[in-house]
């Protein structure tokens, strides 16, 4: 997760990391505490949910930040509105196990 959102905002060094690592928990943290249960890193939902989260907030100047973290507050919405993200998977077990 850490070098998409790294390509996605443009870094191609990892002076940064420390803090991107901490957006993107950040981000995880708040979409848990949302309601949302199935948080997978390869999920295309969740990545964007995570890029757009990272760009509002990564870096002092940032002028695109409020329409960021709008989009990323309508992405948290659909996913917490979604039953495949806010339920816990269900294993099924093997028969004759």
């Amino acid at each position: 997760m850490l070098v998409a959102i790294r390509n996605a905002l443009r870094i191609k060094n990892t002076v940064f990391d420390d803090e991107i690592t901490d957006l993107i928990n950040a981000c995880k943290l708040d979409i848990s505490i949302s309601g949302i249960k199935i948080i997978d890193d390869a999920d295309p939902l969740i990545k964007q949910a995570v890029k757009t989260y990272v760009k509002a907030n990564f870096g002092l100047d940032n002028k695109d930040g409020e329409k960021y973290m709008e989009s990323y507050e309508a992405i948290k919405r659909h996913l917490a509105l979604c039953g495949d993200y806010n339920v816990e998977p269900v294993v099924i077990p093997e028969e004759g196990v």
